[in-house]
């Protein structure tokens, strides 16, 4: 019988453990959030600052980049101009090119004097080689893993930062979607080299960046980087209004999803989204609805034929009928992996940034978003969505009343792991 007890407790407590993992905050939001101003009316940004945290700030510039043929001399430059601090947080951390690219310029940096401080994420950098962690750790980088392996925090394994963060000298900020690995590579010429964006933002809004980057650095180290080194004064660089606004478990679990039903319930007359992984919710599938009945274009876009989880496009395809039956446009990327994380709407509010549109973005991993609110940024965007739906399919009500059965038996079997996609 002694067995009996102990293989009982040990079941136990794996259920325990497990569950743990799966739960997120008690702050849910249940309601939907009905139509009572537009995105270009003063209320809307009033009702972001204060609902969402740090307040919108004047004065900025952001600069888009396509893809690693572009997004990584950027970032590369930057680190090898810093001369006074480098903080980098980042889920994928692989080895490969352009791992010893970063590798050996923030060890440089490092070496020449300057205090360079690296979030990685344990799950995100397991393909990482041991060496090249080492050597950054030997030229005098500070190098922090998030949430390793341990005894006693198996009930927040779930819980990753999944943010893409990267401050030089507290006034060059960067994110959006890349990870330090080969497949963000190249110009998304083939299913090898993934499509993506990232954004630098030169101005006041830098100085959120960086607190978006001492969240998880408190966490990690119990150490504040405060002081002109991280926060020297920010003249304006330019005329965006913007913010950045941050998600985690452990406080504003809810901010995502707060923010993507706000600006979806602001709507009056599009709703461009172009998603790498696009898991919504009831709320969210009623918001899109209620925003189509009031006459709202919306066109997403989302990966096709080439997608790194074919788990996720199950569960994503059986929240389609209602959409696709009420005249929302949901468009595949043919090409390669479509990992942009973009959304505009109306043409004046646009937000990128390293959250997807799914639950686990929403509810269980550490992200950081950047709103930027002018119609100028919002416009170019706008062109950017559209050409990439050039490169795209559409996928029909049709289409989706028609897809195999095999397929529709899959989305039953996935649908209790929903919000883990």
């Amino acid at each position: 019988m002694t067995w009996v007890i102990v293989l009982t407790v040990l079941v136990t407590a794996i259920v325990v453990v497990i569950g743990l993992n799966f739960s997120t905050s008690e702050k849910h939001i249940e309601r939907r959030i009905n139509h009572h101003y537009a995105t270009g009316d003063e209320q809307y940004e009033r009702e972001m600052a204060v609902m969402l945290g740090p307040g919108i700030l004047p004065g900025n510039k952001v600069q888009a980049f396509n893809n690693g043929g572009e997004i990584f001399p950027a970032m590369l430059e930057a680190i090898r101009a810093a001369r006074t601090s480098i903080t980098f947080e980042t889920y994928i951390y692989w080895s490969g090119e352009i791992g010893r690219e970063f590798s050996d310029a923030l060890s440089e940096r490092a070496t020449a004097g300057l205090p360079v401080h690296v979030t990685i994420d344990w799950v995100g950098s397991l393909k990482m080689d041991q060496a090249l962690l080492q050597s950054m750790e030997d030229a005098g980088v500070e190098v922090q893993r998030y949430r390793p392996l341990h005894w006693y925090s198996l009930t927040r394994m779930n819980n990753r930062t999944h943010r893409k963060l990267l401050v030089v000298d507290g006034r060059v900020g960067f994110t959006g979607g890349v990870g330090i690995a080969d497949q963000w590579e190249g110009k998304a010429e083939d299913p090898d080299h993934w499509r993506d964006m990232h954004f630098r933002i030169d101005g006041p809004a830098v100085a959120q960046v960086q607190a978006a980057f001492n969240d998880n650095w408190i966490k990690t180290t119990g150490v504040v980087l405060s002081g002109p080194t991280y926060f020297p004064p920010l003249e304006h660089a330019g005329d965006m209004d913007a913010h950045m606004i941050i998600a985690s478990p452990a406080g504003g679990s809810e901010s995502m999803h707060l923010m993507y039903l706000m600006s979806i319930a602001a709507a009056e007359e599009s709703i461009d989204l172009a998603a790498a992984y696009f898991v919504p919710d009831e709320l969210i599938v009623e918001a899109l609805l209620a925003a189509r009945e009031r006459g709202v274009r919306i066109r997403v876009l989302l990966p096709g034929p080439h997608i790194d989880s074919a788990t996720v496009r199950i569960s994503s395809r059986s929240t389609w009928g209602a959409l696709l039956r009420n005249g929302i446009e949901i468009h595949e990327y043919q090409p390669t992996m479509m990992h942009t994380k973009l959304l505009v709407v109306d043409r004046q509010m646009t937000s990128v940034g390293s959250t997807n549109f799914d639950i686990r973005s929403f509810r269980l991993n550490d992200e950081a978003s950047l709103n930027i609110y002018d119609h100028a940024f919002a416009e170019a965007m706008t062109a950017v969505f559209e050409h990439d739906l050039k490169s795209a399919k559409r996928y029909t009500h049709e289409m989706w009343l028609n897809r195999p059965w095999r397929e529709k038996m899959a989305e039953r079997v996935s649908l209790p792991f929903k919000s883990q996609l």
